[in-house]
């Protein structure tokens, strides 16, 4: 519970933070009481509201509401064609043209395009209705789980990298996380493929074998990060035999020139361009923190 002497209000309100701390007696809390605080509160997000002058999001209602009726939507097509056969048929009979087409008259000529038109949009709505959008949802990595770290990290970089898990795991679609740096492997946290020989044990991460992969040197060759958002369609995978099996997505992350960061996602285009972006800036940061401990590492790495 708050205490009546230290009571914090945080409003959050087109962009602007406002933290008023009010500290005073208990007979002036009384006084001014909770209700008017509320009050207060709600007149000054109001009034941040009516000072707010930037640019408004624009919603496309159009396709809003296709989004909320597909279904029906992909049934259109039908409709109008099916209607328009029976127009077209309605019209001949009326008409009392002669049942048979005849090339030389228009009328004739009207009803072959017509029915064209009309059959086209039948074929469409079939087409539509056979193509649904495949559902895309995250799926549970099959391996064991896994937290080493190099033994020679010091602790300064141990809470940096473990700050960086937590922070991947909790804010996106991250399982799995190897960061490796200097030809080392600084960390494997996560889930990880299990060993074939060593049953419950992770498979470990061989920082030569991936320096030398096609992945890793196409990364550091442009310098930029690698967004693998459907792992099943790369053949590079095999040189990430560390990660399970059934990881759906995967970011390589240059670490300035000296490292990568490996994380794979549980979903297929999990990681949204926000989580690239977040990510890059993550990756700076680390970049930072371990070139000042690059010299003293070595690949001993151990069980946390």
């Amino acid at each position: 519970m708050v205490a009546p002497t230290d009571l914090r209000y945080r409003f959050v309100e087109a962009g602007i933070f406002l933290t008023p701390v009010i500290r005073s007696s208990p007979k002036l809390l009384s006084k001014i009481g909770f209700p008017t605080a509320v009050r207060a509160a709600s007149m000054f997000q109001e009034k941040a509201k009516s000072i707010y002058r930037g640019p408004k999001p624009r919603r496309d209602l159009v396709t809003e509401w296709v989004s909320n009726n597909d279904n029906a939507v992909r049934r259109w097509p039908i409709y109008v064609g099916g209607l328009s056969l029976l127009a077209v048929l309605l019209n001949r009979t009326i008409s009392g043209v002669a049942p048979v087409a005849d090339a030389s008259s228009s009328q004739s000529r009207t009803d072959i395009l017509a029915l064209g038109l009309a059959v086209t949009n039948l074929l469409t709505g079939l087409v539509w209705l056979s193509i649904q959008p495949k559902s895309i949802s995250a799926v549970t990595p099959q391996g064991v789980g896994c937290r080493r770290i190099n033994s020679d990290v010091p602790d300064c970089v141990v809470t940096e990298l473990l700050w960086v898990w937590d922070s991947l795991s909790s804010a996106t679609c991250c399982k799995s996380l190897v960061i490796v740096y200097g030809n080392n492997c600084l960390l494997q946290i996560g889930i990880a493929a299990e060993s074939s020989t060593n049953f419950g044990d992770a498979v470990a991460v061989d920082a030569t074998r991936l320096i030398q992969g096609s992945l890793y040197q196409g990364v550091m060759k442009s310098g930029k990060q690698s967004y693998l958002a459907n792992l099943s369609l790369y053949p590079g995978r095999s040189e990430l035999l560390f990660l399970p099996w059934n990881t759906q997505a995967v970011i390589l992350q240059p670490l300035g020139k000296e490292g990568i960061a490996v994380i794979g996602g549980d979903t297929i285009r999990g990681f949204t361009s926000v989580d690239q972006a977040w990510i890059t800036l993550i990756a700076e940061k680390l970049d930072a923190t371990c070139s000042k401990f690059a010299s003293t590492l070595t690949s001993a790495v151990q069980n946390i």
